[in-house]
């Protein structure tokens, strides 16, 4: 692998701040965000029994296992910033590389982010009481600092979000240990294994629901790839990071999910927000819903940080591969901090409109298919020259891409018109691109034109 990638950028070796412990954390700290309280609670009281819960979680971490091999790979051999627009871009062409930074850059990171920052805010609340009319100011102030965060440098950002990463680990661990060791738990709780509880959802409705939920509960883990040109040892540490953060990932959902049904009867469980102040109360008392509370915001800020550190390093590296009309102000790094500035104020603005619009949740229903796509996609470059000579392959990209393929599916067939219009929105891109190459052709494409002749 040449010291240039396509997308131009050269990582030194001492420009590389990142160890094992902070891109494991990158890995694990979107996946363990606010999905780790609500969804298991969720997709317990929807399967209705214990060995269903266990099997859809086993399930998706093979899957998972499978995109994270695939996705080490591709980081190891493009140990640079910009993750999935690098891989494609390599795999498919600039075109749907484009199109995949323009889906995530513009539409769904910013709306992850303001979703996330609006879910905390109750739980904020009940640990600070804030003025009412103060409180639709909270998402837009947790927005802008972790912005201010991630502009004024990659060590500040690094070193916050791999401390409050590993942190919530024990935290959780706690929780579960405290339940079992203090008698709140009960294992007939989690009988019978097999049987299903009366109202329970259809089961094949079940299954298929609680696959989606799982998915994007691990979802995050693929963020690592974005910042591989910060990881010092790449060809060391990312291995580690990915495999090790979806392992760990697993094994805390797994513990998670067990001791939420172990303390509160999946028939108790009433609704996803609910069920954090009755999980909170069994174990703590009165006070149990602040404990609980605080444990999400350690939770949602880690993910948080995550994202602000990660998807700026998207653009980044669109600018630095097609430095075509405004693109090329994205590329610049800032001449005091070395961080993607212009990158991170329009993450961060972006957050901030879509906030102000409203618009996260719907946002969010429309991406979630393309997101899948784009997702498989990138585990297909492996079949496009780039195949490695590894014990798992083609095994694990082959598992990742059907497992995909079935969720995509389940989500056309489920949301089948906020996907099309998702889908819509991703292909604007085309235009947009074509609009701002009209005048000329985009330097990367007239150097491989001139390559070819």
């Amino acid at each position: 692998m040449p010291a240039d990638s396509p997308t131009g950028q050269a990582n030194s070796a001492t420009e590389r701040q990142m160890g094992v412990w902070a891109a494991t954390a990158v890995v694990t700290g979107e996946a363990i965000s606010l999905g780790i309280f609500l969804t298991p609670a969720a997709m317990a009281r929807s399967l209705g029994s214990s060995t269903l819960l266990v099997a859809v979680w086993c399930g998706m971490a093979i899957m998972t296992l499978g995109g994270a091999l695939s996705f080490t790979e591709l980081a190891v051999r493009n140990p640079q910033d910009g993750g999935e627009y690098l891989y494609l871009r390599l795999g498919f062409g600039p075109q749907v590389a484009f199109l995949y930074a323009w889906m995530a850059a513009l539409v769904m990171y910013p709306g992850v982010a303001a979703s996330l920052c609006v879910g905390i805010v109750p739980y904020v609340q009940s640990l600070i009481p804030i003025p009412q009319m103060l409180i639709p100011a909270v998402p837009a102030l947790i927005l802008a600092a972790l912005g201010a965060i991630n502009y004024v440098g990659m060590r500040l950002s690094s070193r916050l979000m791999t401390v409050l990463n590993w942190l919530k680990i024990p935290v959780l661990i706690a929780l579960v240990g405290w339940a079992f060791l203090a008698g709140h738990a009960s294992s007939s709780n989690l009988l019978p294994l097999a049987t299903r509880r009366a109202g329970s959802d259809p089961l094949g409705l079940a299954i298929a629901g609680a696959a989606v939920s799982a998915f994007f509960c691990f979802g995050g883990w693929w963020e690592a790839g974005k910042i591989a040109g910060e990881v010092r040892n790449p060809q060391r540490t990312l291995p580690i990071a990915f495999t090790g953060g979806v392992l760990l990932v697993t094994a805390l959902y797994l513990l998670v999910s067990i001791g939420f049904v172990a303390v509160v009867p999946m028939q108790n469980i009433q609704s996803n927000t609910a069920f954090v102040a009755q999980f909170g109360e069994s174990l703590f008392g009165a006070s149990g819903g602040r404990v609980l509370s605080a444990c999400v915001i350690l939770s949602v800020v880690g993910g948080l940080l995550v994202l602000s550190m990660a998807v700026p390093r998207v653009t980044y590296a669109l600018g630095k591969a097609e430095p075509i009309g405004p693109l090329g102000v994205f590329a610049r790094l800032h001449p005091r901090f070395g961080t993607p500035a212009n990158a991170v104020l329009l993450q961060t603005g972006m957050a901030l409109v879509i906030l102000m619009l409203g618009a996260f949740d719907r946002i969010l229903a429309f991406i979630i298919f393309s997101s899948v796509v784009f997702l498989a996609l990138t585990a297909a470059t492996l079949f496009r020259g780039l195949a490695p000579k590894a014990w798992w392959y083609p095994v694990a990209p082959i598992v990742f891409i059907a497992g995909c393929g079935a969720l995509a599916l389940m989500l056309i067939a489920s949301r089948t018109i906020p996907s099309l219009i998702g889908a819509g929105l991703v292909l604007l891109g085309l235009p947009v691109r074509w609009l701002m190459t009209r005048r000329g052709v985009a330097p990367t494409e007239l150097g491989n034109a001139a390559s070819e002749n």
